[in-house]
């Protein structure tokens, strides 16, 4: 019997993969090329259901014979395996940003005389509109807190985008480029800055901004957005409060806290040495981490030790002996922080830290060195990049320009091209 090859996420399962399946039946024994996490997570976005999981439903499909795992959105190397007599698939992947994968199928069946047949999308609003519908469907706060752990795990490096309000966080969620190989290059991960939540309510970086302010603002994101959350926990209060705020946040569904190890009148990093900043002892800040690690209910939820060594001038020695303490409390990750603008300090952090023996997901803020590629920070180990504070730079000084060309011209028409339309403003919101 001729062999029939289909690939897909099957992740929102629907009755357009019955279909699918259904047509491919007629032509010989289907197997199915099932798309791995890593893969879904790199051209969508994270499973809601695990491989395990899909791998139970599809195979157990009547008329399904086998289920394969597909480790890469390109069907080639599948199909280099299996030599299908059949490739079935959806027409709707001549147009869209897969288009080029679907001429790779088109190009190695002649090859054993294989061939593509194409069945016409599978009309039905739940369908047209899945991305819509996803967006509001199943985004509990049990798998979004879920969500980053996942990530990190399938995609081993990840990038995150500050957001301080609803639009922000709309902006981190909806803005991708299309990738050659089919993938998204998109942001994985929000991150709330207190130094963005502190200037947008117009009040300097000194956690002067209460937490329930900061829950409120977490709560805009939340309510229009899909995608997990880092939390910007300054240096974490009192003991007694951090244990609260874990709880607060683990029950929103954000992902992760990450809290400095200074104590005192909160300063911003950035000033270095030219304020007046205290680093906590090892001991009582691996008491902070322990006892947040004790007030958390479930597992999914991390906290992240940033450590303050290279800001405040105390050696990198001082940083890896804290990175090792921080480890054996409990953190989930740790965050190195500098204002070398070369980058070198990192760089000799990360050769050093690759050499423990118990690491935990190394996290970095290349605000100071940010001449440095993305790619080129992954060679050196770091698993997680966040980009700090930009969207509220970039969003100041564009607002300032406009206001200074309304007060210079004395109208509103010379500043049209650096606003949406008004029709723009009124559509960018999913209703």
């Amino acid at each position: 019997m001729a062999l029939v090859y289909i690939a897909m996420s099957a992740d929102v399962f629907h009755h357009g993969h019955i279909n699918i399946i259904k047509t491919a039946q007629k032509y010989g024994e289907v197997i199915i090329g099932l798309h791995t996490d890593k893969v879904i997570a790199d051209y969508w976005h994270v499973p809601i259901m695990n491989y395990e999981e899909r791998y139970s439903i599809v195979s157990h499909i009547q008329g399904v014979s086998k289920v394969v795992p597909q480790e890469e959105l390109d069907q080639v190397p599948n199909l280099l395996k299996y030599k299908p007599a059949f490739v079935v698939h959806g027409d709707d992947w001549k147009y869209d940003s897969q288009k080029f994968l679907r001429q790779k199928v088109l190009d190695i069946l002649p090859e054993w005389g294989g061939q593509l047949i194409e069945i016409s999308r599978t009309e039905g609003n739940g369908i047209v509109n899945l991305d819509a519908t996803l967006r509001f469907m199943g985004i509990t706060p049990d798998s979004r807190r879920a969500a980053l752990g996942k990530l990190l795990q399938y995609k081993n490096h990840i990038k995150v985008m500050e957001a301080h309000n609803g639009l922000t966080g709309l902006i981190v969620e909806k803005t991708n480029i299309p990738q050659k190989d089919g993938t998204l290059n998109q942001f994985d991960a929000m991150w709330i800055s207190s130094l963005c939540d502190s200037t947008i309510k117009g009040k300097p970086d000194i956690e002067l901004v209460d937490l329930t302010s900061r829950l409120n603002t977490i709560n805009e994101i939340l309510e229009v957005t899909t995608k997990p959350i880092i939390v910007d926990g300054d240096t974490g209060g009192k003991i007694e409060h951090f244990t609260y705020t874990v709880r607060s946040l683990e029950r929103l569904g954000v992902s992760a806290i990450i809290i400095e190890d200074k104590i005192g009148l909160k300063k911003n990093s950035l000033f270095g040495t030219s304020a007046q900043q205290t680093q906590d002892t090892i001991e009582h800040f691996c008491e902070k981490i322990k006892a947040g690690k004790n007030a958390q209910i479930t597992n999914d939820f991390m906290i992240i030790a940033r450590i303050e060594s290279l800001i405040l001038n105390q050696g990198m020695t001082d940083a890896i002996e804290r990175a090792k303490a921080y480890i054996a409390a409990g953190a989930d990750g740790i965050m190195i922080h500098s204002i070398d603008n070369t980058g070198e300090e990192i760089k000799e952090f990360c050769r050093q830290y690759e050499k423990l023996e118990n690491k935990v997901w190394l996290i970095a803020v290349p605000t100071s060195y940010n001449s440095i590629y993305e790619q080129e920070l992954y060679t050196w180990g770091i698993n997680c990049i966040i980009y700090a504070n930009h969207l509220l730079r970039s969003g100041y000084k564009a607002m300032e320009k406009t206001a200074y060309k309304i007060l210079e011209t004395g109208r509103s028409k010379d500043c049209d091209e650096n606003c949406l339309s008004i029709k723009e403003i009124l559509t960018l919101i999913d209703y």
